[in-house]
């Protein structure tokens, strides 16, 4: 891992994880020499090896007791990588879905200060369907990324990607701690970020589509997407009366530096 110098922010790759066992090191192995300075990975109820795996790799591990969810995951990781005097987080699943080594580019941006939060958007360069994205998949997200740069006036290529950096001003501001347990997190966090004015950057990442891989079911991604009308709904509920949600209230937390 990279040795953190005077004016060299801290990197701490965070990495959710659930029965990862079979790329978990892959991943690890991937990630470019000195590009980061720690990786902590939550393990939400695996049932492999991941935990056992996590360990010889020297991993900073911790454990949940059992399976709360994705968002639950992510909730943790954020906490303890601000804990651990975070000065940049990215988000890297360990199912190898995503190149490792993009994290450099991944970074940039923040460490540039032109961007509170970078996503890895499958949408900039080749094709996502040549890549392997089920067509069902690809349908869904072009239709919600359209209604999502509608809601918040933005013009995103992609929201819902799982490789992100944020920076740590972003996350000690927004209240992630009361956003969900599932998979709209990853939506809630920037529907947040957008209403709080954080800047949003994108940088293109191919994708893998492998067995190996996580990939949600067609069910599955039904169920994402009507939970993330029913944001959109109460994001724009919030916008057209005086009611202020505290879902969209920045928070001073004791992780924001002056």
């Amino acid at each position: 891992m990279g040795e953190k110098g005077l004016n060299k922010p801290k990197i701490i790759v965070v990495m959710p994880a659930y029965n990862a066992a079979k790329t978990l090191k892959i991943t690890y192995e991937d990630i470019p020499p000195n590009a980061v300075d720690q990786i902590i990975l939550v393990d939400d109820g695996s049932t492999d090896e991941t935990l056992e795996i996590a360990r010889e790799l020297n991993l900073t591990a911790f454990v949940h007791t059992r399976n709360f969810g994705y968002g639950a995951n992510q909730k943790t990781c954020y906490t303890e990588a601000l804990q651990e005097g975070a000065d940049i987080i990215v988000m890297l699943h360990p199912d190898y879905q995503y190149d490792p080594t993009l994290l450099p580019e991944i970074v940039a941006p923040i460490k540039a200060g032109e961007a509170d939060i970078v996503l890895g958007s499958r949408f900039l360069g080749r094709s996502t369907m040549e890549q392997g994205m089920p067509w069902w998949k690809y349908l869904g997200n072009r239709f919600l990324t359209k209604l999502e740069n509608w809601t918040l006036g933005l013009n995103l290529s992609e929201y819902h990607t799982g490789y992100r950096a944020y920076s740590r001003q972003t996350l000690a501001e927004i209240p992630f701690l009361l956003n969900s347990d599932k998979f709209v997190f990853d939506q809630e966090i920037l529907v947040q970020a957008a209403h709080l004015g954080f800047r949003i950057v994108e940088v293109p990442v191919p994708t893998k589509y492998f067995p190996e891989a996580s990939n949600a079911s067609l069910s599955a991604s039904i169920i994402y997407g009507l939970s993330i009308l029913f944001l959109l709904g109460r994001f724009i509920f919030q916008k057209v009366s005086s009611i202020e949600l505290r879902q969209f209230r920045a928070v001073h937390s004791r992780y924001r530096r002056a």
